[in-house]
C-alpha cells in the first residue's frame, strides 16, 4: 500500500506552546492541524473569478475530487469568485490566496436548506474532521442581502444608500428590511420579518474536530462571522474580522460550547460582540457541552459591543477560560458578562488579565443578569418566567481579573445580579487602573460580591 502524503498547517506544537507558558490555572492544548498533500486550484474545476460567473458548483467539485483522494487543499487564486453555500468535508483546506476575494451571491434562493429554520451558512461543515480554512484573501458574506437596519444608527447618506438598494421600510420609519430588492431576486419567505429570522452566519462549523481558521479576512456576514459550535481543537490565528458599527447581529469570534480553543493575533472590527464565549442547555446527544480549556491572547478588538464576552447563553458552563495580552479600543464595554433566567450556568476558572483598553463607549467591565434577546422590530414587553427557567440562573462566580487598564470609559465597574438568588459572587479584581469621566462603581452590593485589591478609579475630569 502507498502512503498518504501529509501536510502540516498553522501553529505547529512548537508554536502554539508558547502560549501555554505561565498559566494560572492547568489548560489542555490544541494539536496540529494535519491536512493530506494533495491541491485542486479551482479554476481547474470550471471557476471564472469574474464576479458574473456563478462559481458554487465548483468549488463543490474541487472539494469532492480532493475528497475522494482522501483530501488536500482547494486553492482560490486572484479573482471576485461569486457563489453559493461552500460545504467543507473531512480533510479539506479552503486556501484564499492573497488577491482572492470570496464573494457569497445575492440570490437568497441558493441558500435555501430543506426543513431548516434558517438558510445555509455561506461556508459550512458538520461532523467533519480536520478542516481548515486559510490563506490571506477575502470572504465577503454579502450580508446587506440578509440583515435588517435601524435608523437611530445610520447617518442621512447611508440611509439611503439602503433606500436606494429597494427593501421594506417599517410604518413607523424606524427600521429597514432587505425585501423585495431591486437586484430582482425573488424573497424566500412570506414575510421580510420570517426572512429576516432566517440569515445565517458567515463561517458556521458544527460538531468538528480539528479546525483551523487561519489568516483570511472574514467581513459583512449575514449575521455572526466566525461561528464553531460544539467544536474540539479550534485554532483561530491572524485572522480579520470585520463590519460596519451599526449593522445587526454581526458578532466577530464567537465559539458556542467548544473545547480545547486557541485564538490568537487577530483583529476584530464588528457591530456586536466581538470575542465571545456562548453555552446552550445540555444536549441529550453526545454532543461537547460548555465552553472549556480556552485561551485567547494577543488580539485587538476596534468597535464592538463588548471586547471579550460571555453570553448571554451560559447555561452549559464556562471552565477553564485565560484571556490575557489583549487590545481594546472603542468598544462599547471592555469585559462583559451577560446573561439571564433561563439561558444561565455556571463559570469556573476563568483568568483575565493583561488588557489594555482606551475609549471605552460604556463600562470597562460589567456583569448583567437580566439580558433578554429582543430581535429587531420586535416589541419589547414585561416577561414572565417559568420555574424551569428560574433553574437555569446565571452563576458567575471563580472570575478573577488582573492588571487591566482602561483610558476612557462612561462608568468603570457595574454588577447586579437577581435578587434572592446568588447570581454574581467570588469575583475577584486586583491590580487594576480604570479612568472614568461619569460613574467610578455600580455595584448593587445585594446581589453581587465583588472583592477589589488595589483597584485604581480615577475620574478624568478632575485630572
Amino acid at each position: 500500500m502507498g502512503c498518504l502524503l501529509i501536510a502540516t498547517i498553522g501553529l505547529s506544537a512548537a508554536d502554539d506552546e508558547k502560549y501555554y507558558q505561565n498559566l494560572p490555572t492547568q489548560v489542555k492544548q490544541v494539536k496540529t492541524i494535519v491536512i493530506p498533500d494533495n491541491t485542486v486550484t479551482l479554476t481547474d474545476c470550471g471557476a471564472v473569478g469574474d464576479g458574473i460567473t456563478l462559481c458554487t458548483d465548483a468549488f463543490q467539485k474541487g472539494i469532492s475530487q480532493l475528497s475522494k483522494t482522501g483530501g488536500g487543499r482547494l486553492v482560490v487564486p486572484q479573482g471576485v469568485w461569486l457563489t453559493g453555500p461552500i460545504t467543507l468535508k473531512d480533510n479539506i483546506e479552503l486556501h484564499i490566496e492573497k488577491n482572492a476575494i470570496v464573494l457569497f451571491a445575492p440570490d437568497k434562493r441558493l441558500f435555501i436548506e430543506e426543513g431548516a429554520k434558517r438558510v445555509k451558512p455561506c461556508i459550512g461543515a458538520s461532523e467533519c474532521t480536520n478542516i481548515a480554512i486559510t490563506g490571506e484573501g477575502v470572504l465577503n458574506g454579502n450580508g446587506q442581502q440578509w440583515r435588517p437596519v435601524k435608523r437611530g444608527k445610520m447617518s442621512d447618506v447611508e440611509w439611503r444608500q439602503y433606500l436606494n438598494m429597494g427593501g421594506q421600510v417599517t410604518e413607523k420609519g424606524d427600521l429597514w428590511y432587505p425585501w423585495q430588492m431591486k437586484n430582482g431576486y425573488p424573497d424566500i419567505a412570506d414575510t421580510p420579518q420570517r426572512q429576516e429570522g432566517m440569515r445565517n452566519d458567515l463561517i458556521r462549523l458544527t460538531d468538528c474536530q480539528n479546525v483551523l481558521v487561519e489568516g483570511v479576512t472574514i467581513m459583512n456576514s449575514p449575521r455572526f462571522h466566525l461561528h464553531p459550535c460544539y467544536c474540539e481543537n479550534v485554532i483561530i490565528d491572524g485572522v480579520t474580522v470585520r463590519s460596519e458599527w451599526n449593522v445587526q447581529n454581526a458578532d466577530g469570534i464567537d465559539l458556542s460550547d467548544c473545547h480545547q480553543a486557541l485564538i490568537v493575533n487577530s483583529t476584530v472590527n464588528v457591530g456586536d460582540d466581538g470575542l465571545c464565549m456562548k453555552s446552550g442547555h445540555p444536549q441529550k446527544a453526545p454532543r461537547i457541552s460548555g465552553c472549556q480549556d480556552i485561551v485567547i491572547q494577543d488580539n485587538t478588538v476596534y468597535h464592538a459591543h463588548g471586547g471579550f464576552v460571555l453570553g448571554s447563553e451560559t447555561a452549559s458552563g464556562m471552565d477553564r477560560i485565560v484571556v490575557r495580552h489583549n487590545r481594546f479600543i472603542g468598544t462599547d464595554v471592555g469585559l462583559r458578562f451577560k446573561s439571564g433566567l433561563g439561558r444561565g450556568g455556571k463559570t469556573t476558572q476563568l483568568y483575565i488579565s493583561d488588557i489594555m483598553m482606551t475609549d471605552i463607549k460604556d463600562e470597562a467591565i460589567v456583569f448583567q443578569c437580566d439580558y433578554v434577546n429582543i430581535p429587531a422590530g420586535s416589541n419589547k414587553q414585561e416577561l414572565t418566567f417559568t420555574e424551569e427557567q428560574r433553574r437555569w440562573a446565571p452563576d458567575f462566580q471563580d472570575i478573577h481579573i488582573s492588571n487591566l487598564v482602561c483610558h476612557g470609559c462612561a462608568t468603570g465597574i457595574k454588577a447586579s445580579g437577581i435578587e434572592g438568588l446568588n447570581c454574581v459572587h467570588d469575583i475577584h479584581i486586583n491590580d487594576c487602573t480604570i479612568i472614568y469621566h461619569k460613574t467610578d462603581k455600580q455595584i448593587d452590593e445585594k446581589t453581587a460580591r465583588l472583592t477589589l485589591s488595589n483597584v485604581r478609579l480615577t475620574d478624568s475630569t478632575l485630572r
